[in-house]
């Protein structure tokens, strides 16, 4: 094991309340945040910095006062003094040109940020497929234990069900076909 989780293993076996193990866990995810953020490529780092600044009220706010700084001067400067006269093709040449710009960055930003949310999905459903077959052996050692204890005398056939292994092929065929032909309405419940 490396250190760090090495030293999670330690908070898990030592941990005295759900918040150790909660702690434990936002620790965890810390760090595949930074080993995610070590993985960055140049073109990544330089699209998410574009992207976190002009993400921002003050870049907005830059923008619309020299917007208007702009055609206030070449409307109400001397006409000797006016650089880029109304129409203002050069503002437009300029606005047009970065929104290219900016637009790439936030899409270059998007896509990785894309990258990891598949990542993370991958990992949700691992972990929430391992729990499931977790559970299906509980149930059936929790079952064994309560036929020996006499409190159970005949099979359940509902442990029966619950035990069998999830096919995520199936269950992701079964949603498609209840959203088939109707992807905005509900699924409709089963009968009871």
């Amino acid at each position: 094991m490396d250190a760090p989780t090495h030293e999670r293993h330690n908070l898990y076996e030592s941990a005295r309340s759900v918040g150790d193990v909660t702690r434990a866990n936002v620790q965890a995810m810390r760090e595949l945040d930074a080993l995610q953020t070590s993985r960055l490529d140049f073109a990544d780092r330089v699209a998410e910095a574009v992207a976190r600044a002009c993400g921002h009220i003050g870049f907005t706010i830059a923008h619309a006062v020299g917007f208007a700084a702009w055609m206030a001067w070449n409307v109400l400067a001397p006409k000797d003094l006016r650089f880029d006269p109304y129409p203002f093709t050069l503002l437009t040449l300029w606005a047009s040109a970065e929104s290219i710009f900016l637009t790439s960055f936030v899409l270059i930003a998007q896509n990785y940020q894309m990258r990891v949310s598949e990542r993370r999905n991958q990992l949700d459903l691992q972990i929430n497929l391992l729990a499931e077959q977790e559970n299906s052996k509980m149930l059936l050692l929790l079952e064994d234990i309560a036929k020996k204890v006499g409190a159970l005398h005949a099979d359940d056939p509902e442990v029966g069900v619950l035990v069998q292994a999830t096919s995520p092929d199936m269950l992701a065929r079964q949603i498609d076909e209840a959203y088939q032909g109707n992807d905005t309405a509900a699924p409709t419940p089963p009968p009871a």
